[in-house]
């Protein structure tokens, strides 16, 4: 296959210089980070108390709630994967601003029937479905801003875009306390009706969002035959897919099991201490809150390292500081208060390598391959994220997850490690 060299726009230098068709793409892509951030702690957020209902259990200390609720999560983290390969790859045949639109409308639609849930595995099906449309909104709508806006921008778009996940589950957080005011007492499943209000984005996405001239041009070069997905796995590109995939899966599998079981941890902390159940969700509400403000300024700080040091750098050390960050939260016991307000945000800081691989992933494939690229190595480690949920679930103590927990720190230590091989030649630089 011949690599179709990506055309780039012309090089804005400040924000009034921008063209009304990249204002669009980059509002588009933002709003579908912001939802996805909703969308993805919605049931982090009220995952216990719901699973309990469903379960007709007697409280969250019953063993059949830690391993209901473990396939669950790794049933949207599975789909996650898979709606990043399968969107990913309508993003490269039909278009990003078509993909994206239909993105939307899984993920909004399918938030929205949790909220229906007779049982466990119904929930289970509603979130896989709406996982597909979250993982590919990723690949899409970072391939969309790539092919976009000034690449010079590159690690400040990813900041900005990565904030938009951060604020979405900031008003996730805020959401579940307010309503833990006026909601029925056992009513946390109508949150999910919450996930319908993006479903309102598609109309405006397919009205006013166009699609990237370098997606265009590339196939009218190609007459619209594009290449296949099997040319992932040939020559260079298979190297670059190979490292990429294998440090996004160590990445995310520590991340996504700090993130979930963390929060049922610092749960346990408060029901031992005799907190009331009302009181539990407000604090744990409360402690994600923090966690994703302080997570602000690490999208930043990652953008800044990126800047300064490169990109694969900037991953070394963020990923480092993410797994030692893990390690000191729970190597020893420590009290609510110790984790909520210091070491889970401090965690919280770190988790900005993530928005590094927003704009560093979609230019290391060629134009026609870029969102399947980009959809595959990334959201491929939510494959092996949703497999160590499992074997979590059904390994760690009932009620103690603190050395579990612990131990999730060495895949984000793994992932340093292994980021040290990762590509610092994009294929537009070997394009040009």
């Amino acid at each position: 296959m011949t690599p179709t060299p990506s055309i780039a726009p012309r090089e804005a230098t400040c924000l009034r210089e921008l063209s009304p068709r990249q204002w669009k793409s980059g509002i588009a892509a933002w709003l579908g980070w912001l939802f996805d951030g909703l969308e993805l702690h919605l049931y982090t957020l009220v995952a216990t108390p719901l699973v309990v209902q469903l379960l007709h259990a007697s409280s969250a200390a019953d063993p059949a709630v830690k391993e209901k609720s473990a396939y669950i999560q790794a049933s949207f983290l599975i789909g996650w994967a898979l709606g990043g390969a399968f969107f990913g790859r309508l993003g490269d045949l039909l278009g990003r601003s078509r993909a994206l639109a239909l993105t939307v409308l899984t993920y909004a639609c399918c938030t929205g029937l949790c909220a229906f849930a007779q049982n466990w595995w119904q929930l289970m099906i509603f979130r896989f479905v709406a996982a597909l449309g979250i993982g590919g909104e990723w690949a899409v709508g970072a391939s969309l801003l790539t092919e976009t806006w000034p690449r010079a921008w590159r690690p400040w778009m990813a900041a900005v875009l990565q904030t938009g996940v951060n604020l979405g589950v900031l008003g996730g957080a805020t959401l579940v306390f307010l309503l833990s005011y006026v909601l029925p007492a056992h009513g946390e499943r109508y949150v999910f009706l919450i996930g319908v209000l993006p479903a309102l984005l598609v109309y405006w996405i397919r009205r006013h969002v166009p699609e990237p001239e370098t997606w265009e041009r590339a196939e009218e070069a190609v007459h619209h035959r594009n290449p296949g997905a099997r040319e992932l796995f040939r020559g260079k590109l298979a190297w670059t897919t190979v490292h990429t995939t294998a440090v996004c899966a160590l990445g995310l599998s520590g991340w996504w099991l700090f993130l979930f079981w963390q929060s049922q941890h610092l749960r346990k902390i408060l029901s031992d201490a005799g907190t009331p159940a009302a009181r539990i969700t407000e604090l744990v509400s409360a402690s994600f809150f923090v966690v994703n403000a302080v997570a602000i300024a690490g999208n930043f700080a990652g953008g800044w390292l990126a800047k300064l040091l490169g990109n694969r750098r900037a991953i070394v050390v963020m990923f480092a500081g993410l797994g030692l960050g893990i390690a000191g939260a729970f190597i020893v016991p420590r009290g609510f208060a110790s984790l909520a307000w210091f070491w889970c945000p401090l965690v919280g800081f770190f988790s900005g390598v993530f928005g590094l691989f927003t704009m560093y992933l979609p230019p290391l494939f060629p134009t026609l391959l870029r969102t399947t690229g980009a959809g595959f190595c990334y959201n491929i480690g939510r494959v092996a994220a949703g497999i160590a949920s499992v074997v979590f679930g059904l390994l760690a103590p009932v009620g103690d997850f603190r050395f579990a927990l612990l131990v999730s720190s060495t895949p984000a230590l793994a992932a340093a490690v292994w980021s040290c091989w990762l590509p610092v030649r994009t294929h537009e630089d070997e394009a040009t």
